[in-house]
This record gives structure tokens, sequence and C-alpha cells, in this order.
């Protein structure tokens, strides 16, 4: 008959505890703000408050058109900028000092479908600085900016969606996820306010966000995966 020693009996209560974890934790995803992952961009356009709001246009534009960029592992948003000076987008025209004519809702995020169904998603990341909250144009129009997830339906018609403002600081969000394979997953933030001039936009400020880092917490389960793999080839 097999004995074990107090250090493998040790060993074997890690391996069923990472199991148990896993089990437990089968139904749940977290993502984080990946600079590798497949980031998309949609803005939709609006009037202005001061014209009514109503809704313009929306389409796809690339993710550094909405004023979202990378450098390195920082993602920073910004005011949006079109280099149009048409009355369209600009009052009276296009040119520095120029008065954003349109409420821009831009949208950066990562979409999929059929991947996570029934699960719950957790988005983290950590807001390093935040200088745009609180500025306003030169007729009263300001800048939001949250971090989200969206459970559209397969058509996109409808959706079901959790935010969070873009406050400085450490941010966990979680939505519970559609059963239904079709539906269209999105995680990612959204950035609405006026457009400006692109000479103009350093007043009015940024948004600095990077991953939450958990390479510490990943390698020790790595570690204690590979000690469960050994025991179970002995």
């Amino acid at each position: 008959m097999k004995t074990f020693g107090k250090a493998t009996l040790t060993s074997l209560a890690a391996c069923a505890l990472i199991i148990s974890a896993d089990s437990t934790q089968a139904a749940s995803v977290t993502v984080a703000v990946d600079p590798g992952a497949s980031w998309q961009g949609f803005m939709n356009v609006f009037e202005t408050p001061q014209h009514g709001g109503a809704y313009v246009f929306g389409a796809g534009w690339g993710t550094a058109d909405l004023s979202a960029t990378w450098s390195g592992g920082v993602l920073t948003l910004s005011p949006n900028t079109i280099n149009d000076p048409n009355s369209f987008w600009y009052t009276p025209s296009g040119g520095p000092g120029a008065i954003g004519n349109k409420a821009m809702d831009a949208n950066m995020y990562v979409e999929t479908t059929g991947v996570f169904t029934g699960q719950t998603m957790h988005f983290e990341g950590t807001v390093t600085a935040n200088t745009l909250f609180g500025h306003v144009n030169q007729i009263g129009n300001g800048w939001t900016s949250v971090a989200f997830i969206k459970d559209f339906a397969s058509d996109y018609s409808s959706s079901t969606s959790v935010t969070i403002p873009l406050n400085a600081g450490y941010f966990n969000i979680s939505l519970a996820l559609s059963a239904d394979p079709g539906h269209h997953i999105q995680y990612g933030f959204e950035t609405i306010g006026p457009d400006v001039w692109s000479t103009d936009v350093a007043p009015y400020g940024s948004i600095q966000v990077v991953p939450e880092p958990s390479s510490i917490a990943l390698l020790t389960l790595g570690t204690l995966g590979g000690l469960c793999a050994w025991r179970r080839r002995k």
C-alpha cells in the first residue's frame, strides 16, 4: 500500500484547491486593457445640446480617428478632432479657436460573438490620470468617459450594459452574459463630448488607462498547476 508524506498531502491539497477553483470559476471570465487585443472603433454623431441633440449618423471609425491611441501599454483617450473645416463640424468653420458643432460619441471596444456565452464577464484596468473631466468648451459643453461591457442581441436591436466613469484608480465591472450564442459582447471605452480643432486639444486634457497587473498570481497558479501535473504522472 502506497503512503504519502506530509509534504505530498499538502501538495495534493493545493491541487484540489486549484481544481475546485477552476470548477467554481468556469462560468467567469476576466478581460483587461490589452493593447494586443483586436480593438475596433465606432462613432455616433449627434447635434450639440444647443441644436437639440438629435442623432445624425453612426459609422465604424479607426481607433486613432476616435482619438484613442496606444503608446506601449498605455491607452490615451482625448477629445475627438475632425480635420475638416466645414461648418458641419465647426462654428463658424474649422481652425484654431473654432467651436465644435457636433457631439461625438466615440466607442473603442473589443467584440466577440459566441465566445463567452452564459458566463459572467469582468472587465478591469487602472486609470493612471484623468485631466479631461471638468473641462468644457467655449459654449459650456464638456466630456464624459466610461468603461463598459455591452451584451447586444444578434441583430444589435437591443442591449444590456454596465458602465463605470473613468475616475483615477482601479476599476472592475461585471456583467452576466446571455446564454444566446448569437449575442455580440463588447467591452471597452465610450467617450462623449464636442469635437475640438486639432491644435486646441491639449488644454482640455486626456485620460490614461493601463492594464491591471496580475502576473504574480498567474505565476503562482502556473507553478502549482505544474506540480499537480507532475504528481499525476508519478
